[in-house]
């Protein structure tokens, strides 16, 4: 294994482009790439494309009138089916949807490969992460499921057992809907709870159907949950689920919607305590995977203050390179900001926040504490299922 990491880029991803207006604004992606440059990461990663994913590919996870449905859609928008999700206000139909959409499921295909082959042991697509497309349509601005592609993938390469953690502040409903019933593949997202926030799933009662009972975990954090207790309750489920799992290769999904500015969302996170999540997850792929880890991007909805800092910081940590949150962003990035969008970007890499500080699981169960009940119920639903004590 080379140890070197890998960026999954293409600057053609920023063509998934649903319009002017629509939350997934494209420039995200662009001013997270044009950071990692100015930070000099790209010195530190290898910087690589990938082909499309192909229709054999897309098969893995997507049916084939979908697939057609969607080709059908990017070649003429008028075309879109409502049916499939297309054409609807979460996913507007656009010319060369299923283009770039593949190239997305691509990126992240090709990391997963190279990361089972020992090409690299981390690998990044910050354009990835679109976890709410279904097996027969889109949904919550996701076209094609490149996350739940990308694990299908390692399954078909010979993989018995890998381990998904979405901290997207939305349910991961497709890939979960993906594995539901695969007990080679386990599913563990953190969100805000279903009764405040779309896809109103993933409940803690979600624990996998037949052969893939227990292997579904879902912690549904109440509205407002800010740094401390969002990290309470990642420490709280995921390393000791991770350690039993014993995954092959970690695929994790970074959507960095949980930020306290961001517009479509209501929890308090700040990038600080995105950046130890992150720093957790790197961790856990060295601990229990050998190394192996998958990280794709997500949501994330506040385009210049939140998403390019967080992302970054997700390089830099599977470089090998850690950004220092009190580093200064470059002015020649600050102005690109200004010149695309005409806002000011931000001065430096941290919120503020960081250490930030949390109380740790062990230390005692508050009853009174709605984000302690949040998280006793999914160890309830779930630990007993895989042979663990709740």
């Amino acid at each position: 294994m080379s140890g070197r990491a890998q960026l999954m880029w293409d600057e053609a991803v920023t063509g998934y482009d649903f319009g002017p207006g629509h939350p997934m604004d494209p420039v995200r992606l662009t001013l997270t790439r044009r950071l990692v440059s100015a930070l000099g990461l790209d010195r530190e990663v290898e910087v690589v494309g990938a082909k499309p994913a192909g229709e054999s590919t897309l098969r893995l996870v997507h049916r084939q009138d979908y697939i057609e449905a969607v080709k059908a859609a990017s070649a003429d928008p008028r075309a879109a089916d409502a049916a499939y999700g297309l054409g609807t206000l979460d996913d507007p139909a656009f010319a060369g949807m299923h283009e770039v959409s593949s190239l997305i499921a691509g990126l992240s295909v090709g990391a997963a490969e190279a990361v089972w082959r020992g090409e690299a042991q981390h690998a990044v697509n910050f354009a990835g992460g679109l976890h709410h497309a279904m097996p027969g349509g889109a949904a919550g601005f996701c076209v094609y499921n490149d996350a739940a592609l990308a694990i299908a993938r390692l399954l078909e390469l010979g993989a018995e057992r890998v381990a998904y953690v979405d901290v997207d502040v939305h349910h991961g409903d497709g890939v979960q809907a993906a594995f539901w019933e695969d007990p080679r593949v386990l599913t563990i997202s953190l969100h805000e709870h279903p009764r405040t926030l779309f896809p109103q799933t993933g409940w803690p009662e979600e624990t996998g159907g037949g052969a893939g009972e227990g292997s579904a975990v879902n912690l549904a954090l109440p509205a407002g949950t800010g740094d401390t207790g969002w990290l309470r309750a990642f420490h709280a489920v995921v390393p000791e689920l991770i350690a039993d799992f014993r995954p092959q290769v970690l695929v994790t999904q970074h959507g960095a919607d949980t930020h306290f500015e961001d517009p479509l969302a209501h929890l308090a996170v700040s990038l600080d305590a995105q950046r130890a999540v992150q720093m957790a997850c790197h961790s856990l792929a060295h601990e229990h995977a050998g190394g192996r880890w998958v990280a794709l991007g997500g949501g994330g909805y506040a385009v210049t203050e939140v998403v390019p800092r967080s992302w970054t910081h997700l390089v830099g940590i599977a470089a090998g390179r850690q950004i220092a949150p009190e580093t200064v962003i470059p002015e020649s990035w600050r102005q690109e900001v200004y010149a695309r969008t005409r806002e000011l970007g931000p001065g430096r890499m941290t919120d503020g926040r960081w250490p930030v500080v949390f109380r740790e699981w062990e230390a005692g169960y508050d009853p009174a504490d709605r984000l302690d009940q949040a998280v006793l119920a999914v160890r309830r639903a779930v630990f007993p299922l895989r042979g663990l004590l709740a």
